[in-house]
């Protein structure tokens, strides 16, 4: 079995959109303002992403975006980093991984 949809709710469903087609490569989209847009991974796996006033989710939910290697990882942080993110450095933890808030209110983690 294979998971194939999920939903984000957020409280900006085009800054959520920009942030998860610039760093992780998702595509789809659209430029309606309608409060929901949805976005596929190379898979095929279908991310919507629905307007919320408030956004609370768990302190530890996230989503995560693996990467082939560290190089990759560090590429993402830096980058994140230089476009003004609050983001720390990567770690050797569970994986060599870092954490950020993205826009619209929930976390992502990059890790490999």
């Amino acid at each position: 079995m294979k998971l194939h949809h999920l939903n984000l709710t957020v409280t900006d469903v085009q800054a959520a959109r920009d942030f998860l087609e610039t760093y992780f490569g998702l595509t789809g989209g659209s430029d309606r303002e309608t409060g929901f847009d949805v976005v596929f991974d190379d898979d095929g796996f279908v991310l919507t992403l629905m307007k919320g006033r408030e956004v609370h989710y768990p302190k530890t939910f996230h989503i995560g975006f693996p990467q082939e290697n560290e190089e990759q990882v560090d590429r993402i942080n830096q980058q994140l980093k230089e476009d003004g993110f609050d983001v720390k450095p990567p770690v050797h933890a569970h994986g060599y991984t870092f954490y950020v808030k993205a826009p619209g209110g929930f976390t992502v983690e990059v890790l490999c």
